[in-house]
């Protein structure tokens, strides 16, 4: 961000929040008065079905905004839970629109974020309708490794938090849990990658991304709100 962008945001910016593990951020069908960038913390995206079973959509990772469904549709679609304590930057959700008015560049990041998370959802279609559960875990494992990569969030012993349950990581790929619980094992096995005691270690990245036929090895360079 120019100078300029980071005084603006400054301005917009209400303040910080802390969350502990668990806490619901937002639930469906909220019109909550905030929007958040996650500035450290996991958690969940996910929407609750008319028979009440639960569906993950997508992982919240540090960087992400969230809310800007509620800020343009009125009220959010599905939930968010933090999985981790977790710390958010606060915005007035009705300052949204200042920064269409007023900041073009700021403007352009916004939509592209949003882009981003449409590509996402695309691409993870793609792939639980094309692919199998082999390459639909790893292709998954990698996304989640590079973006911890991207922000220099791994720990000295090469591993990264992944504090969510097989069951999460099966719901968002469309998968069984005994299926998605055998695919792990078995990249545990070649060496790959393991995820344990809410670890996860990826040995061969390259052969992760191969597995998971990821077509970008380098993760996007991804605006910051």
């Amino acid at each position: 961000m120019s100078s300029d962008d980071v005084a603006f945001m400054q301005d917009m910016k209400q303040g910080e929040q802390h969350v502990a593990p668990g806490t619901v951020v937002f639930s469906q069908g909220d019109k909550p008065d905030h929007l958040y960038t996650v500035l450290e913390g996991k958690g969940l995206r996910h929407k609750t079905l008319p028979d009440g079973r639960r569906q993950v959509v997508n992982f919240v990772m540090p960087g992400d905004f969230i809310g800007l469904q509620a800020g343009v549709m009125g009220e959010m679609r599905h939930a968010v839970e933090a999985t981790t304590a977790m710390t958010l930057c606060i915005f007035n959700r009705s300052d949204l629109w200042k920064v269409f008015q007023n900041n073009p560049s700021r403007a352009y990041d916004l939509t592209y974020l949003a882009a981003i998370e449409e590509h996402l959802l695309g691409d993870a279609l793609s792939r639980m309708g094309q692919h199998g559960a082999r390459e639909r875990v790893a292709w998954s494992l990698h996304r989640l490794y590079r973006r911890d990569v991207a922000i220099g969030a791994v720990a000295g012993d090469g591993s990264i938090s992944l504090p969510f349950r097989q069951q999460d990581l099966a719901d968002a790929l469309g998968l069984s849990l005994v299926h998605t619980n055998k695919t792990l094992a078995q990249l545990k096995a070649e060496n790959v990658a393991r995820w344990e005691r809410r670890r996860l270690f990826v040995h061969q990245p390259e052969t992760l991304a191969q597995i998971g036929l990821v077509e970008q090895l380098q993760p996007e360079t991804r605006p910051l709100m």
